[in-house]
């Protein structure tokens, strides 16, 4: 009982703390792929532990069935005094309520997790397959080009992938640009950025009103195009790229789910392209965020290295 409560106590500081830390953290996209794998920790940890307490609670009402004021000493000492003597039935009862409600509460979360995360699959899907209906394919192209006023270029999950240019976009970039376009874009698909944004972008819906999901489920999407754009700037350049993303960000679209090369902070991009960070900064970077990752995910271990070396976290004897 006393892991559980624990595991509770840590995802509401990790909830509360750490989306002030991280953005702090992440502000300039020195080391947005660890940026990235620092915000995904959190939100997944929080997660996690809400599960792990949920089967801690479970468990110790199984093990402890006929011994109901078991559950209640230590870090629930005052709890234990009111239910002491034939207030048993009744504090087990409520322990069941409570286990119960909180089974039912991650039921929901999974379900409303899975949901959103099959519709935005499905979403980005339906629109990979119109794109490729209605669009065309240009020889040295590789996207499937629509006809549009707006200059776009952006990818979509589907099957197979596929990298969507606006007419537009193609004509206002010259070759060179294109191709930083396209590296972008493909950097992208590679590193499976729309599962990562369809992932972050469930959590917020499944999870409404806790910030750090929604802070996470916006921050995401801008750290996942900065670390497209130093793929990109590797094999064609920072100022390339620069000047490609300046020829696209005037009336750009970019549709729900999809990743794009414009769309998302264009401009705080385009300055970081702009004036690279030092290697100082980010080596600095790299260090905190690796650090707060290693924190955040280890954290939940320590109660169960006290339990294997047979102490406790909150008291002396039980679990």
């Amino acid at each position: 009982m006393s892991v559980a409560v624990c595991l509770l106590l840590y995802s509401f500081a990790v909830a509360t703390l750490s989306p002030w830390v991280l953005l702090r953290l992440t502000r300039t996209g020195t080391a947005p792929r660890l940026g990235v794998v620092a915000w995904l920790a959190a939100m997944v940890s929080v997660v996690a532990s809400w599960v792990a307490a949920t089967a801690f609670l479970i468990a110790s009402l199984a093990r402890d069935w006929n011994q109901p004021g078991r559950l209640a000493t230590a870090c629930f000492a005052a709890l234990r005094q009111i239910f002491n003597g034939d207030y048993g039935p009744v504090l087990q009862a409520g322990l069941v309520a409570l286990a119960a409600g909180a089974a039912t509460a991650l039921s929901l979360l999974g379900w409303r997790l899975a949901r959103s995360l099959s519709r935005a699959l499905a979403h980005s899907r339906g629109h990979a397959e119109r794109a490729r209906v209605i669009g065309r394919r240009i020889d040295g192209v590789d996207a499937v080009v629509v006809d549009a006023p707006e200059r776009a270029a952006y990818c979509v999950a589907g099957r197979p992938d596929t990298i969507v240019m606006t007419s537009a976009a193609l004509d206002a970039l010259t070759d060179r640009h294109l191709q930083a376009v396209l590296a972008h874009e493909r950097a992208h698909l590679a590193g499976r950025h729309h599962h990562v944004l369809a992932f972050a972008r469930a959590l917020a819906v499944a999870i409404p009103g806790v910030a750090l999901f929604s802070t996470g489920a916006r921050v995401i999407p801008r750290l996942l195009e900065m670390v497209a754009d130093d793929a990109a700037a590797r094999s064609h350049g920072s100022q390339t790229l620069l000047d490609a993303l300046l020829a696209l960000s005037l009336d750009a679209r970019v549709p729900q789910g999809a990743a794009a090369a414009t769309g998302t902070d264009a401009l705080a991009r385009a300055e970081r392209l702009a004036t690279p960070s030092t290697a100082r900064n980010q080596w600095r970077s790299r260090m905190l965020l690796t650090a707060t990752t290693l924190l955040i995910a280890g954290a939940p271990l320590i109660p169960a290295a006290f339990i294997a070396v047979g102490a406790t976290w909150c008291y002396p004897g039980g679990v």
